[in-house]
């Protein structure tokens, strides 16, 4: 949803709005996709709430590995927009319940700061965890965490939002969910990032290597055995095998994704297409569960905003 600064009357400072503002950076970065991503979100979290309102025993905790905010701020030719956030969104759930605990990961302290005027000082009858470190290392510890007794943990289940703005996430986080009890979204940076770094020729720098290997978990060799074919090209000068990359890079780094994350949790749905007003595709969202109610919830949702 779009809220215009002038109009603004949740009760949130202009001043806050104006640090927003000033200090906005990727928290600009955004379209329709934005606010797609986020209603996929929230709905799937309604939903979620709605079912565990039945089951009172259980304590859910929701988990955000970049939180950035609580607001996006956005800028057209004609207007700047300010997107209230997933996090923001999540916690003004009320109805049928709210989520017993909320624990947001964001390592800029200015937006640290300016989420938890959002979220922990005006909901201060909510249990809100912020945090300045690296999601990758929050990742591997919630994962430890619901592998204790469960007379050593305050929370048993967790919908957890993973949304990076570029390739910070290693793939060596997300095996650590192996097992748990924990529901995912992640927004895979497919056609922004993998495809960026995949630069036509192969000739990858060692850095660009670097991140892929560690974003995908897959060696080099392995990542240009999937991305790359070498092909035989007839020159003035006879035959010459050139190494390029394959047609359609954006679907087959969704597709590796996709059965990478088949080989963590039990089931992972369809990914859906994330495009910019250009029609290029971005991101593809993904969810990922070991329960099967969760992923056909998932998958509906996912369904009625492909449409």
């Amino acid at each position: 949803m779009y809220v215009d600064k002038s109009n603004w009357t949740d009760g949130t400072p202009s001043a806050l709005i104006d640090i927003l503002i000033d200090s906005r950076d990727m928290n600009t970065f955004g379209g329709s996709w934005t606010e797609t991503k986020i209603e996929v979100l929230v709905d799937y979290a309604q939903a979620y709430l709605r079912i565990m309102n039945k089951y009172p025993h259980f304590r859910t905790l929701y988990f955000d590995g970049f939180a950035g905010s609580g607001f996006i701020v956005q800028e057209d030719e004609k207007d700047l927009n300010v997107t209230i956030g997933a996090a923001r969104r999540i916690v003004e759930i009320e109805e049928p319940t709210s989520f017993d605990g909320y624990y947001f990961v964001e390592k800029n302290t200015d937006k640290l700061e300016a989420l938890k005027q959002n979220t922990a000082n005006k909901y201060d009858n909510k249990t809100i965890h912020l945090v300045d470190e690296d999601c990758n290392k929050k990742l591997r510890d919630m994962a430890e965490y619901l592998n204790k007794p469960k007379g050593q943990r305050e929370f048993d289940k967790v919908l957890a939002y993973i949304d990076p703005c570029g390739m910070q996430l290693e793939w060596s986080s997300m095996e650590a969910l192996e097992g748990i009890d924990a529901d995912v979204w992640i927004l895979v940076p497919t056609g922004l990032g993998v495809n960026r770094l995949l630069v036509g020729d192969g000739e990858i720098s060692e850095g660009w290597i670097e991140r892929l290997e560690l974003f995908l978990g897959l060696s080099e060799q392995e990542i240009k055995s999937y991305f790359y074919e070498e092909r035989t090209e007839q020159t003035l000068f006879g035959e010459m095998t050139r190494t390029r990359k394959k047609s359609e890079a954006i679907g087959k780094a969704a597709q590796l994704y996709q059965n990478r994350l088949k080989e963590v949790f039990r089931y992972v749905t369809e990914p859906l297409e994330l495009k910019n007003e250009k029609n290029s595709v971005m991101y593809h969202y993904l969810f990922a569960s070991n329960n099967q109610t969760a992923a056909n919830i998932a998958r509906d949702i996912i369904k009625n905003h492909s449409n």
